[in-house]
């Protein structure tokens, strides 16, 4: 899996279906064959960057 905003393969696990790009800063959570993205905030919660990216470059295909 690389991540959809840098392209960076610097992907850390942090849970289940959940990873973390050491390259980029931002928290990835996968679904249903779909990455969703995430910016960490300074207080610790999640704002959603999926509307930054298309659709097709949010699937994945295969094992990640």
């Amino acid at each position: 899996m690389k991540c959809p905003n840098c392209s960076s393969k610097d992907i850390g696990k942090i849970g289940v279906n959940q990873f973390y790009c050491w390259n980029c800063f931002i928290e990835l959570s996968v679904s249903k064959g779909m990455i969703f993205t995430h910016q960490v905030e300074e207080d610790g919660s999640l704002s959603s960057l999926d509307d930054l990216f298309e659709e097709d470059n949010r699937r994945i295909s295969g094992e990640f």
